[in-house]
């Protein structure tokens, strides 16, 4: 890579800690794999999991890089020696499995999708994260299909937006959760067919007025434990309960089976991280093949609350654990 510099910026984090913990450090350029592409980092995304890696809660894999970001948007300037596509000088969202919050970031290429229409750097790196998730679990997992309904925990955060909008589009009615009325009527104006603010109502007895008592297909949930016997008693006949994190704690001291059994109910759940390359690369394709075409026609995209700078890379996650933010939270890197 004769053409690239041989050191790059990045957050380092040195001990596990607050967002005080994370501080910009110099370090050698990543040198992509044989089935890997060099991304130059316009712009990173800010997600949950980055802040639990930062805690010392949630360790990358030995494979992985050491440094925090799960997603980045920018431009190919170096390729393996296996790599078909993308190709260099290509603009590719990527779902990394570490080290987006600096210059440059190697990624799988088969963990690379191309920017949507009309998007810039921040808006594409809103994507991945996010899209990946809620892709994989509501969509295969849960097998949401047209004419069934959801219930999303979370509708303001970065997989509640995206998870409202894709139900949604196609064909399910969508019913969401939020911490205050100005969120709910955020979920409302995202296509929610209606919204519950969690701090003033039982969400699970405000679900069943909505739907008439028939509960939902799915639940779509963040929350973990204190949730989990509300989710079952939201559930349909042949519901599922899909789990995507566990932001309240994930150990349930005891629940009632019998609820499962009568009513034919599926418990599931999946992190993505720990997922293969190959597993990866197949959501990515399934994304570019059914969500792409509905993110370049301008349906479904990301909302971005705020944008910060790599350096002030501490500032968004306070606002991330404030949770006072709608959409999604994302580092400026370069322009």
């Amino acid at each position: 890579m004769p053409s690239l510099p041989s050191d790059m910026r990045f957050i380092a984090v040195r001990e596990p800690g607050g967002p005080e913990a994370m501080q910009i450090a110099l370090g050698p350029v990543p040198v992509p794999g044989p089935n890997e592409v060099l991304v130059r980092v316009l712009a990173a995304g800010v997600n949950r999991p980055d802040v639990l890696q930062r805690k010392g809660a949630y360790p990358p894999p030995a494979d992985a890089s050491p440094v925090i970001g799960l997603e980045v948007a920018g431009e190919v300037v170096a390729a393996g020696a296996e790599v078909t596509s993308p190709r260099v000088g290509d603009r590719v969202t990527a779902l990394a499995n570490g080290g987006g919050y600096a210059e440059y970031c190697a990624v799988p290429a088969g963990q690379c999708l191309p920017w949507p229409t009309g998007y810039d750097a921040v808006r594409a790196a809103a994507l991945p994260e996010t899209y990946f998730t809620v892709w994989a679990n509501l969509f295969q997992h849960a097998r949401l299909a047209r004419g069934e309904s959801v219930l999303v925990h979370g509708g303001t955060s970065g997989i509640g937006v995206t998870a409202i909008q894709l139900a949604r589009e196609f064909g399910a009615r969508v019913y969401a959760t939020a911490g205050s009325d100005e969120k709910c009527a955020a979920c409302l104006a995202l296509g929610a067919d209606g919204a519950i603010n969690y701090r003033a109502a039982d969400f699970a007895d405000r679900l069943m007025d909505l739907t008439s008592g028939a509960g939902v297909n799915v639940v779509l949930d963040i929350v973990g434990a204190p949730y989990f016997e509300r989710n079952l008693r939201c559930l349909a006949m042949d519901g599922r309960l899909v789990q995507v994190a566990v932001m309240l704690g994930s150990k349930v001291e005891r629940f009632d089976l019998t609820r499962v059994m009568q009513r034919r109910l599926v418990i599931t759940g999946s992190t993505m991280r720990p997922r293969t390359t190959s597993e990866k690369a197949a959501i990515a394709q399934a994304l570019r093949e059914r969500v792409w075409p509905v993110l370049n026609g301008g349906r479904c995209g990301p909302l971005v609350h705020a944008t910060f700078a790599l350096a002030e890379a501490a500032e968004a996650h306070r606002l991330m654990e404030s949770s006072a933010h709608i959409g999604k939270i994302v580092l400026r890197v370069a322009d």
